[in-house]
């Protein structure tokens, strides 16, 4: 098993990073070529397990991907041979529930294993099987398996009962070759969700309200192909920041967009971070000093991202004074403190809230990542700890982040990959 080593203490973290392709992004486009018979060509792919495991679901069912050294894809699914998702396949990610709307619509039958993924709290499916259910669809879980099946899909008006981003990505690929109009209600706002509603459109879906509350989605008798590259990884960019916030660094991320981070560029001002953005770049310049701790309350975008609580948790650890971070999401999203406790953090956590009073310094320490953002707050403490911090479990890492290790390398930190 994979480990981190990183020795921490050292200089700010300095220099130029190219941020990736966003996972949370590119997996639902993925799945929406499922959607349409002509060749599909995506770009801005992240190298990420979760993609890799994407691309073998897709080829198991028989469906062409080819992959240039620049990991551009070409998704042909005119040879489909299987409309069914193994367990053995999508066990580690949530995401592979995805391939059930677009299967449903275009060929009327799917048989999908309950996703797995990081044991962050409870994100059950009910909502995206009692919503297809509603556009006409027979839906059956049997033996840890969703067998689903549809004549045609049809429009209905749908009125979910809490924001899921999976949840309304279904929907809306379901929804583009249903008979009729159907019309999500309190819809999921994320820009990967918005992102999902650009590429459709450009399938020829007709779409309108993504970004909003209410979608509306206008079904077709068909969707051809497109070429699209998918958004900057948001989750990324804000956990780059983090560490040139939390190390006193000055950094320049490029290929990103300020606008996709918002609540978090304010934040990390609020902390003391002086922030330039431009056209597709974003600088961060802590001129040396120790960050101000700050409070965040997670909720549902446009709202502070529970994917970036952990990072959040890990510089108030080391900030100058006292935060609350208090979590609304996920109500399993403290694993990482008890690995924090370890490198001499001080928080306590109550209820759903962690009560943080920074220390100067960390020390160094053995720690296991619990989860795909827990791992990356542990990389952030480790790379201001005094001594060696032993990062175990880095698989989840390899799940969302892309060569994390080569990238902060380049900005100067001493981290590096070991096999154990």
């Amino acid at each position: 098993m994979e480990k981190l080593y990183i020795k921490g203490g050292r200089e700010p973290l300095e220099g130029r990073v190219r941020i990736s392709g966003a996972k949370n992004a590119v997996l639902p486009v993925l799945a929406a070529t499922l959607l349409t018979d002509e060749l599909m060509t995506i770009g801005n792919v992240p190298h990420l397990n979760d993609v890799t495991t994407t691309i073998e679901l897709l080829r198991q069912m028989g469906i062409s991907v080819v992959i240039d050294e620049r990991m551009n894809l070409e998704v042909n699914s005119s040879t489909i041979s299987s409309f069914f998702a193994p367990y053995e396949v999508v066990k580690t990610m949530r995401a592979s529930v995805l391939v059930l709307g677009p299967m449903l619509a275009r060929y009327g039958y799917a048989r999908v294993s309950l996703p797995g993924g990081c044991a962050i709290g409870s994100r059950p499916v009910d909502i995206h099987l009692e919503s297809l259910r509603k556009m006409g669809a027979k839906v059956d879980v049997e033996d840890g398996y969703i067998i689903a099946s549809a004549p045609y899909m049809r429009g209905a008006d749908i009125e979910l009962p809490g924001r899921t981003v999976t949840g309304t990505e279904n929907l809306l690929m379901a929804a583009t070759l249903a008979r009729g109009v159907t019309t999500i209600r309190n819809a999921a706002r994320e820009p990967e969700v918005v992102d999902l509603a650009r590429c459709l459109r450009k399938m020829g879906a007709d779409i309108s309200g993504e970004g909003g509350d209410v979608i509306t989605v206008r079904g077709r008798e068909r969707l051809h192909g497109c070429g699209f590259d998918v958004l900057p990884d948001r989750i990324e960019t804000g956990t780059f920041l983090t560490a040139a916030a939390m190390t006193g660094g000055k950094v320049r991320l490029e290929n990103t967009s300020a606008g996709l981070v918002d609540t978090i560029l304010c934040k990390l001002t609020e902390s003391g971070a002086h922030i330039n953005t431009g056209n597709g770049s974003i600088e961060i310049d802590m001129r040396g000093e120790r960050p101000r701790g700050v409070s965040i309350e997670t909720a549902p975008y446009p709202a502070f991202p529970t994917d970036m609580q952990a990072q959040f948790t890990s510089l108030n650890a080391v900030a100058d004074g006292s935060g609350v971070v208090t979590e609304t999401v996920f109500e399993n999203r403290f694993m990482h403190v008890q690995e924090m406790q370890r490198m001499g953090a001080d928080i306590v956590v109550r209820g759903n809230s962690a009560y943080i009073t920074g220390s100067r310094r960390l020390k160094g320490a053995p720690v296991m990542a619990t989860d795909l953002r827990a791992s990356a707050s542990l990389i952030l403490a480790g790379l201001v700890a005094e001594g060696e911090t032993v990062v175990d479990r880095i698989y989840h890492i390899d799940r969302g982040y892309e060569c994390i290790e080569e990238k902060l390398s380049q900005l100067g930190a001493d981290i590096h990959r070991v096999s154990a």
